[in-house]
């Protein structure tokens, strides 16, 4: 999607949902699902389409893990880094992961295949360490499902 395509997605947005600070999250959200990624170029985009600053948009795309600032990989791999999985094994598992995968944690790899992401917490506290492998949920994660994990997105 090019740069007058975002803008025009951005304004045809606010058109429907409406301006203001509250509406931020939603259309980042929005700009997200259809580009895969927040691009820096659009931020003065944004920011005048809800009237706030380019440093509000700033602030709240470094603030939230959810939000993209470059594209994402084919897969989408996020462990759990939350006291539960930590507590059960997760960093260990984070390094295997990055071993297996072939990518550090927050970055995607070089071939574009996977994005190696940590995330606070999917709900499966007592079943950790936990991942979510292209929005699936996968509990109790060890050296073995990381290998499934590899040879699935390696197909």
């Amino acid at each position: 999607m090019g740069s007058d395509e975002a803008k025009a997605l951005i304004d045809a947005w606010v058109g429907r949902e409406g301006a203001g600070r509250d509406r931020l999250l939603p259309l980042l959200h929005n700009v997200q699902d259809a580009i895969g990624y927040i691009d820096d170029a659009l931020v003065p985009a944004i920011a005048a389409a809800l009237n706030l600053s380019r440093a509000d948009i700033h602030g709240v795309l470094t603030f939230y893990h959810d939000y993209r600032r470059q594209p994402a990989g084919r897969h989408i791999v996020k462990l759990c880094r939350a006291e539960s999985c930590q507590a059960r094994g997760g960093a260990a598992i984070e390094a295997i992961a990055a071993e297996r995968l072939g990518v550090a944690m927050g970055e995607t790899r070089r071939d574009g295949q996977v994005t190696l992401e940590p995330v606070y917490c999917l709900g499966l506290c007592a079943i950790g360490p936990n991942a979510m492998v292209d929005g699936r949920p996968v509990a109790r994660i060890d050296a073995a499902a990381l290998d499934r994990i590899a040879i699935e997105i390696a197909a």
